[in-house]
């Protein structure tokens, strides 16, 4: 399949929302990448509904919506209906991986299981097969414009590896110091949904730089 790219809002101009909002929709972009944090899980804090349902009343793409938070089974359901499409949950955050996996099934949305940098990608053989999609943090997750972890290619070829056996249709998303220096490598290691941000909306043309990197 062609790789998609999910420019991370995160890093968008919050006193201009809906006008980077309207950027993405007119761009080659694929999805709205939404990261929401609560400051216990990250050392930051994001945005909540009210912010999440303003994205989606002028979204015309899927949100994919990455929860950092603890205890995520208690928002599910508030997140399907603030406007979520797919839901990202964390490996280290959930008690009862298999559950919250079904659960957002139920919901109709994309289920996939985020890991952190120095979370084992093996720790995801017992659940891959459940999945939609796997989201491999290539930086601690938290701030946006963070350093790259190299460490990451190699992680990235260890899940496409078991996807190969248990789910040869996973998505497997990378979020963290994307850019158009690396995103070839990325994909060759077995990447094909790519966040990006701070490389996206720091540039004069946000939109050319989302061709730029859907089309590499």
């Amino acid at each position: 399949m062609d790789h998609l790219i999910a420019p991370s809002v995160l890093s968008a101009d919050f006193a201009n929302l809906q006008r980077d909002v309207e950027m993405i929709n007119n761009s080659e972009a694929d999805w709205f990448h939404v990261d929401i944090m609560d400051g216990m899980f990250v050392p930051n804090i994001s945005f909540g509904f009210p912010v999440l349902k303003a994205i989606k009343k002028h979204a015309k793409k899927p949100l994919d919506v990455h929860l950092m938070i603890v205890d995520p089974d208690r928002y599910l359901n508030d997140f399907k209906d603030a406007g979520a499409d797919s839901i990202t949950v964390h490996f280290e955050a959930c008690t009862h991986l298999h559950r919250t996996v079904q659960a957002i099934k139920q919901l109709n949305c994309k289920a996939a299981v985020a890991i952190n940098p120095a979370t084992p990608v093996s720790f995801l053989k017992d659940i891959i097969a459940e999945l939609d999609m796997v989201l491999i943090m290539s930086v601690n997750p938290g701030f946006g414009g963070q350093k790259f972890i190299e460490h990451t290619y190699t992680k990235l070829a260890e899940i496409k590896q078991l996807a190969i056996n248990a789910n040869p249709n996973l998505l497997i998303e990378v979020d963290g110091g994307v850019d158009t220096s690396n995103i070839s490598k990325l994909k060759e290691a077995g990447a094909n949904v790519f966040v990006a941000g701070n490389s996206i909306f720091s540039k004069d043309s946000p939109s050319d730089t989302i061709s730029s990197l859907k089309h590499i």
